[in-house]
């Protein structure tokens, strides 16, 4: 600092500060996406499209993947479960889905067995009894998911929704 002074030093250690904040600010918020509904399944539901409706069970129904954002990140481009990585566990249907008033609501999931990576989000996705290829993304959810995240330990894990619901399409 010697052509500036000592007074200089608190400045530039100032904005050092402030660009340290904004730079791990914005890398927060790339990593840690908000709940959202895919907007390839919301083209699906408004085209009419096969394979878009949640009222199915079986092999046609709506399902919960647990996610560790270690692999996998969200992307709104993604289509189907194909484009998913970073699954833990086995994925459970969730029995008697409903849509009301544009809000998917159905029953808790208990995922049994549950050993791997942490878990930091949910998938729901609607299968068919197609490849996976066809099995289409609903939403992402890593905000406001009660236990989340996790690290499994070889017990069975519990979502339990919200009791206004799953997510607001």
């Amino acid at each position: 600092w010697p052509r500036f002074g000592a007074s200089a030093r608190p400045i530039v250690d100032n904005l050092h500060k402030r660009c340290y904040r904004r730079l791990f600010q914005a890398t927060d918020e790339v990593r840690h996406m908000a709940n959202a509904i895919y907007p390839k399944y919301k083209e699906a539901v408004l085209a009419g499209a096969a394979n878009s409706a949640i009222n199915g069970s079986g092999n046609t129904g709506l399902y919960a993947a647990l996610i560790d954002l270690g692999t996998y990140t969200y992307s709104p481009a993604h289509e189907f479960y194909s484009s998913l990585s970073g699954i833990v566990g086995t994925d459970q249907e969730i029995t008697s889905p409903t849509l009301v008033g544009g809000l998917i609501d159905g029953n808790n999931v208990t995922l049994p067995a549950v050993s791997g990576a942490t878990v930091e989000a949910i998938v729901i996705y609607r299968k068919n009894a197609g490849a996976n290829a066809t099995w289409r993304l609903v939403a992402f959810l890593d905000t406001g998911i009660g236990g989340l995240p996790v690290t499994p330990n070889g017990g069975d894990l519990n979502i339990n929704w919200n009791a206004s619901g799953i997510v607001q399409l």
